[in-house]
């Protein structure tokens, strides 16, 4: 299954989620917000603009890692991820 991963190298949240996908052999894409200025761009465009981001910036968050799987279901829950990888 394919999962984009929005995160950062710099978050240990986003490392062990890329870790337990490879892991699961899920085929995954990772935009880099810390290195990659269109990533970060991509990022704030998801940021500002998607409701399951209201919560996250009304406390403060960025919302790290950001999950969305190849049937455009999306998420910042790993073991939602991984129970779908692992279904197939």
């Amino acid at each position: 299954m394919k999962v984009n991963v929005i995160g950062s190298h710099l978050c240990k949240d986003t490392l062990y989620a890329l870790y337990k996908l490879k892991d699961q052999k899920a085929e995954v894409q990772f935009e880099d917000i810390s290195s990659s200025f269109p990533a970060l761009k991509a990022f704030l465009e998801v940021r500002e603009n998607n409701p399951m981001y209201d919560n996250v910036k009304k406390n403060g968050g960025i919302g790290i890692p950001f999950f969305t799987l190849e049937d455009g279901a999306q998420t910042f829950e790993l073991d939602e991820v991984l129970k779908k990888v692992q279904e197939g």
